[in-house]
């Protein structure tokens, strides 16, 4: 990705006029903050302080909301192509791993079960050791504290090892040998014996493991030798202990012939239940692997996380079941307050045939719809489920096939926006913006903003380092004077909303949004002229805009004939910019001539004119 650039409009007049630029081209997915939470005057201060340092304005504070500074440009670049056969082998590969683990995902059913916790199984581990632990603990004591009522003296075991030091001669390391002798006569042998021979208890011990209730017979045995065999006895029990676990074959011999009878009937039950069939997945209505509109899913969740294939897998089965737990199936069928519909609405597309969705966060100001719509957190709740389920609603209209269109074009107009002291809206708007980006990626191919106020420009600049390359390609400003030919750069006049300086308006007209504009420019200081020739018998229909007006403005007929007199169909008058409005005409033509209008621009400031025009046969 390019690296952003900064670029700082010259005037082209002697008035000084800002404009907030960035390159057009579609793609990417985080969306900018509305705006922060409430900040203090100090902050205010910073903040324009940044502006007056990056952005050319005038340089008192007051004088830079009105007349915009161009912002840092980004290098933009264009739509990624989803088409499968097209994308560079790294992306192809990104997608084909993917589509195995959504595969295997939806076998396992890990779409709508959750795995279990990984914390559970170390607890039944630790558990299962803690009672292994208790187990052995419980049989040590059980040998120790037997001989105490009949030998006091054997009572702490450490001591036991210096008792057998000082009292037991030599006799057992020579005694050693006739190991193999006691082995027939350890278990029927009596009380002498034993003083005769004491390596052999260790082999009695080897033989009495298997049923663990010997070792206490054992002890009882030694607690009635005498004191140094007794030390040397308690020495042999600890090690028959410690000998218990490790030879584990012999007594291992008889447990599996007990365990193995229940293990048998368990075989064939496992093979009966046939595997449960894959999970079946859709999200936005299209089922995952399904088709080749699944794809360009898919590639929507690699791009949002740099064709990392684990992270976008981790992020599509999030989404999945967010959207689960969300319950959006049912939200599509709520009937939610429509009151809010003049905030969001989608209108017309854009000039590459982007879905173009208008979000105007002025209509905040007014008190009643504010109140009704962030006063408690019930109402929050209630438009946050409103705006997700538009956003569902507008999805569903897109084309996912690889060569269809698949994003959309916002524009965010700042005009009497709150500002950001209006807590309740920042916060709403901020938990909705994160639930977007978690869980709708890659659906937003440009983000416009206009009426651009001052503070916002700082805003962004501070959080400009935290966004990335791609999210700010996406990003265009536009202050009050110059957000209509923003507009037009990417959206046709006959596409944008009247409100917003273009020529769509609601209700039956004379003209559509399938009548093409014709735009100019209209200098400084003078005065253009726009003719429309006409034939006998017909009417002609016409409607104009000059964005900011501020000139004169007549209609007139001009006959072809030499003599003929001229018509004046409108009187020259001068339009206001308050006036900012579509004016519209029609002649009904009585002989060849033509329609003439004309603008008279006494201002130092150029003006875009638009018009379209169209004949009708007189009846």
């Amino acid at each position: 990705m390019a690296g952003e650039t900064q670029k700082t409009g010259a005037p082209e007049a002697p008035v000084t006029e800002e404009e907030v630029v960035v390159s057009a081209v579609p793609v990417a997915e985080k969306e900018l903050p509305p705006v922060p939470e409430p900040v203090a005057e100090e902050t205010q201060k910073k903040a324009a302080a940044v502006v007056e340092e990056g952005v050319e304005a005038e340089k008192p504070k007051p004088a830079v909301p009105e007349e915009e500074a161009k912002i840092i440009e980004s290098a933009s670049f264009k739509e990624e192509t989803n088409v499968a056969g097209e994308l560079p082998d790294p992306h192809k590969k990104a997608l084909d791993e993917l589509k195995q683990l959504v595969q295997e995902a939806l076998n396992k059913h890990e779409f709508a079960v959750p795995p279990p916790p990984p914390a559970k199984e170390e607890e039944k581990k630790a558990e299962e050791a803690a009672t292994e632990e208790e187990e052995v603990k419980a049989h040590v004591p059980a040998t120790e504290e037997e001989p105490k009522p009949e030998e006091k003296k054997i009572e702490d075991p450490a001591e036991t090892p210096a008792l057998a030091a000082a009292d037991v001669p030599p006799p057992p390391a020579a005694e050693g040998p006739p190991k193999p002798e006691p082995e027939t006569t350890a278990p029927s042998a009596p009380t002498k014996e034993e003083e005769k021979a004491p390596p052999p208890p260790p082999h009695a011990a080897e033989t009495s493991e298997p049923p663990p209730v010997v070792v206490p017979e054992l002890v009882e045995k030694v607690t009635a030798s005498v004191d140094e065999d007794g030390a040397k006895t308690v020495e042999a029990i600890e090690e028959t202990i410690v000998a218990v676990s490790p030879p584990g074959p012999p007594p291992s011999e008889p447990a599996p012939s007990t365990e193995a009878p229940p293990a048998e009937p368990t075989e064939p039950e496992t093979p009966a239940p046939p595997p449960p069939p894959p999970e079946e997945v859709s999200i936005w209505g299209i089922p995952l692997l399904a088709d080749e509109r699944s794809d360009v899913i898919l590639l929507k969740f690699l791009r949002a996380r740099d064709f990392k294939v684990k992270d976008a897998f981790s992020l599509l089965r999030n989404t999945v079941r967010w959207r689960k737990d969300f319950g959006i199936e049912s939200l599509l069928e709520e009937e939610l307050d429509t009151e809010l519909d003049k905030i969001v609405f989608l209108h017309g597309f854009d000039k590459e045939g982007h879905t173009v969705c208008y979000n105007a966060y002025g209509e905040f100001q007014n008190k009643e719809l504010y109140q009704n719509t962030f006063s408690d957190e019930e109402k929050r709740q209630k438009f946050l489920r409103w705006r997700i389920q538009f956003l569902e609603k507008s999805i569903r209209k897109l084309d996912f096939y690889p060569d269809g269109i698949n994003t959309f074009v916002q524009i965010n107009d700042l005009k009497n926006s709150p500002g950001p002291f209006k807590r309740e809206l920042w916060t709403a708007t901020n938990h909705a913006l994160q639930l977007l980006q978690d869980n709708y990626p890659e659906f937003v191919a440009k983000q416009v903003f206009i009426n651009v106020p001052w503070w916002y420009l700082a805003f962004y600049r501070m959080i400009s380092p935290f966004l990335t390359q791609r999210t700010k390609s996406k990003f265009v400003f536009a202050g009050p004077s110059k957000s209509a030919e923003t507009l037009f750069k990417y959206i046709a006049p006959e596409q944008v909303p009247a409100q917003y300086g273009g020529l769509s308006r609601e209700g039956e007209q004379e003209f559509t949004t399938a009548d093409p504009v014709t735009e100019e420019t209209i200098k400084p200081a003078s005065k253009h002229v726009v003719e429309f020739p006409v034939s006998e018998g017909s009417s002609l229909v016409w409607e104009v805009r000059v964005v900011g007006w501020d000139l004169f403005h007549g209609a007139e007929f001009v006959p072809n004939a030499e003599g003929g007199y001229t018509v004046i169909i409108q009187k020259s008058r001068k339009i206001v910019p308050a006036d900012e409005t579509v004016v519209s005409g029609i002649y009904k033509i009585g002989e060849p001539g033509k329609v003439v209008l004309t603008f008279n621009n006494q201002t130092s400031k150029k003006k875009k004119l638009l018009y379209r025009s169209k004949t009708k046969s007189s009846d």
